[in-house]
């Protein structure tokens, strides 16, 4: 969603889908999944103003399909193709939002002359790399610097008519015999959820991992992204695009960096390259607008900030963002005169994969010593998952830190290497054949231990511990802690310069008065930002200095303290249940990022005046009071004084250099093409339809001599969660009842190919690929 929205983030909220007309749910099995989700859409259907309709798209028939007022299945892998026959229904049939298109988007924005698209390849493709030039996807610019528009939306080159020619393929005959669906079902997919482009109504999508486990999940998002800027759906109570989580944190995780390309609040991380050699290079990389202005240091920056920069939106300000992480973490060691201790991050290389793929098949060859496995199970969730128990072999140490001992922590033993299947790269091995040396850290489970997660519409909440933890089980808090702590003190004594980043590293968590816990209020004062003069809270992201006077470990959740009555207050302790707008914002009931936006984009809920709601809709979220300043039931998503007068005031995409909503993701937002386009997955049996292109021309295939051939593996198979486990289990198979209720994998077919096949209910089967099997 970044490429097209500027944020990556849930755009909504759960309890915002009581608001919704029309749901449509893709890639989920979101009544069993996420059943807290489902009763807010539950309640828009029995709302007799709101009578909600629910639209259930999957591969299987499900509980969710069984409530949906309409289920279309479709052939796994084939979202793009349903999806882009989704994008010219609506052009084709001119439903689409034209004022909000026309203003808030970048529809009339004109496309340079060498951008091309033939069989399935973009402009810029090179064969022998496997990758692409992206220069061609950009805008076109006129002597000013200003990017070209046509109003009309007439020009060849803008990118609704691009847009249009790129769909024309994917009509609704074609779009069938690709995706299987029926023809019916999907007409009337179609036909209801483009009714949401009339002004009075809104549509949210909400997906899961059916949409993003692909080698082309993020172009499956963006596909949604066109869809729901085309109807008007963003930035409005009851649109949006909702991720509907794996885990109640991930959004925290994704915040925190777990991520190996980014930074605390995705600030992008920086590479062992000399486009990254020093903070003002960095800065220069990483800030749009800003390339190749003339600026030696962050004065010179500064001033040329304080004129104006074109086409940078509010990332205009990476220099105040990075410069406050650079002081959270080495405090006074961080100066402006040593670029802020810039030289201590760790820098990728560039030649290096960091993914989970990328980092075992370095550990399967000897080229890591040590890894940490924190809450995670990769010999059951990892693919492949043979060859990665074999690497586990080749570390140094190995430290597992979970609940109980799972197949990870316990892959060097006899009963590991008994469920592991024998081929010709994996082979039985005993305890004794293995010398990575393994330690096991007990961990508190969430109801022992205090802290706060944001859940997937990024509302911030504290949890208070409920229990003491078990034994000798400790919090991760406390284990993270002493882990710093420690190595601290093995390196306090050198003088080297590549310890320097240890030594100088800021490590103040213990508590006050000696207690044996750290203090988590510590933590979250660093993580949400202080003055460095008197250590009291910065107030929001807007009042962050890249001089070295504020300090931030994660300026997204910048505002998330506050100061009154001579302490501390955590926003996301806050329980106030009062919603003075009706429409399910709760401002005082925990805190979201950014600065407490509920629903991110709400420039979007008004219309371009700024003033005047959509025709029918009375769920405008933000207006400009006429007195200076925008105000509304939300936090306004824009900078608060920009009015009518000012050329930015219909940009609500303030994270994207533009501020449109983007339906071309320019130069290299995606490497796989600035428009999604349908390929088949690697082993299809399927041929390509819409193009000449057999996969997607950049994938990564880590073992091409394992391809299946289709005469060998004919069968299209999908997976599924259960709801009575939880992702590899570690957890939900300690617990007995659990265990009982689903106490074995299996497999679901069609009545059908268990004829083919001769195999009869409850009989157990192997399941195979090229790469291994498993009995179910």
């Amino acid at each position: 969603m970044s490429p097209a929205f500027g944020r990556g983030a849930m755009t909504n909220h759960m309890i915002d889908l009581k608001n919704t007309n029309v749901a449509l749910i893709m890639g989920s099995n979101m009544a069993e999944n996420h059943p807290i989700g489902m009763k807010w859409l539950m309640k828009g259907r029995f709302d007799p103003q709101r009578q909600t309709k629910i639209i259930h798209v999957d591969p299987r028939f499900t509980r969710t399909s069984a409530i949906a007022d309409i289920y279309c299945p479709m052939r796994s892998g084939t979202d793009i193709a349903f999806l882009g026959g989704m994008v010219k229904y609506i052009l084709d049939n001119e439903l689409y939002h034209k004022d909000y298109v026309l203003s808030y988007t970048n529809a009339a924005f004109l496309i340079r002359d060498d951008f091309d698209f033939q069989d399935g390849l973009f402009s810029g493709f090179d064969t022998a790399k496997g990758s692409y030039d992206t220069s061609s996807w950009d805008y076109k610019y006129d002597e000013g610097g200003n990017i070209m528009q046509d109003p009309t939306l007439q020009d060849p080159r803008c990118v609704f008519q691009l847009m249009k020619k790129h769909y024309s393929r994917y009509d609704i005959d074609t779009v069938c015999s690709i995706t299987g669906s029926p023809k019916k079902k999907y007409e009337e997919v179609l036909k209801l959820y483009c009714s949401t482009s009339a002004p009075d109504q809104t549509g949210c999508i909400n997906y899961a991992m059916g949409i993003t486990q692909h080698t082309v999940g993020s172009q499956n998002v963006k596909a949604f992204t066109i869809v729901q800027l085309l109807l008007g759906n963003m930035g409005r109570a009851g649109g949006g695009i909702n991720a509907l989580r794996g885990e109640n944190n991930v959004q925290g995780a994704t915040d925190m960096a777990l991520l190996f390309h980014i930074l605390p609040g995705y600030i992008d991380s920086p590479t062992a390259s000399a486009a990254y050699k020093d903070l003002i290079s960095y800065i220069r990389k990483t800030t749009p607008g800003v390339g190749k202005l003339p600026f030696t240091n962050l004065t010179e920056l500064r001033a040329l900030v304080a004129a104006g920069v074109k086409y940078s939106g509010w990332k205009v300000n990476t220099s105040k963002w990075i410069v406050s992480t650079l002081k959270a973490w080495y405090g006074d060691a961080a100066t402006e005169a040593n670029d802020f201790a810039y030289h201590y991050i760790p820098k990728r290389q560039d030649t290096k994969n960091y993914s989970h793929i990328g980092l075992f098949e370095a550990m399967y060859k000897g080229e890591i010593d040590g890894l940490f496995i924190n809450g995670s199970n990769p010999v059951v969730g990892g693919p492949s998952a043979n060859k990665e128990q074999t690497a586990l072999t080749k570390l140094k140490w190995m430290v597992s830190i979970d609940l109980w001992l799972n197949e990870s922590a316990e892959f060097w033993s006899h009963t590991a290497w008994e469920r592991a299947v024998e081929n010709e790269k994996v082979h039985r091995l005993t305890p004794k054949d293995i010398a990575t040396e393994v330690f096991f850290l007990p961990a508190a489970a969430v109801y022992e231990k205090e802290g706060t997660a944001p859940q997937t519409g990024r509302w911030v909440q504290f949890r208070w511990k409920g229990a003491d933890p078990v034994g000798e089980s400790k919090a991760d808090l406390w284990i993270y802690n002493e882990l710093g702590k420690k190595i601290k003190a093995l390196y306090a004594d050198s003088t080297r310069p590549e310890d320097e980043p240890i030594n100088k590293m800021t490590w103040d968590y213990d508590g006050q008065h000696g207690e044996e816990e750290p203090d988590i209020m510590k933590v979250a004062n660093e993580l949400c930002g202080y003055t460095v003069a008197d250590g009291k809270p910065v107030e929001g992201f807007a009042l962050l200095k890249d001089d070295g006077s504020t300090a931030c470990g994660n300026w997204i959740y910048c505002g998330g303290t506050t100061w009154k009555d001579g302490k501390m207050i955590y926003k996301p302790q806050l329980r106030k249940k009062e919603d003075p707008s009706g429409l399910g914002l709760f401002p005082n009931w925990g805190w979201a990022w950014p600065v407490n936006r509920r629903i991110i984009y709400n420039r979007c809920s008004v219309q371009p005046d700024g003033v005047t709601p959509w025709p029918g809709d009375t769920d405008r979220l933000v207006w400009w009071d006429g007195a200076g300043a925008w105000a509304g039931w939300d936090v306004p998503d824009f900078i608060k004084t920009t009015g009518p007068d000012k050329p930015a005031f219909n940009d609500p995409f303030i994270m994207r250099p533009e501020g449109k909503g983007c339906f071309f993701a320019t130069l290299a937002s995606f490497k796989d093409g600035p428009f999604p386009e349908h390929y088949e997955p690697w082993e299809s049996p399927v041929p390509p339809i819409v193009n000449k292109q057999p996969m997607n021309p950049i994938a990564k295939v880590w073992e091409p001599e394992k391809q299946g051939k289709k005469e060998d593996y004919p069968i299209i198979a999908t997976t599924y969660r259960v709801t009575e486990h939880w992702q590899t289990g570690a957890l939900t198979r300690n617990l007995p009842w659990l265990a009982e209720l689903m106490p074995n994998m299996f497999v679901e077919l069609s009545e059908e190919l268990a004829r083919d096949k001769g195999i009869k209910n409850g009989a157990k089967v192997i399941v195979s690929t090229t790469r291994g099997d498993i009995e179910a």
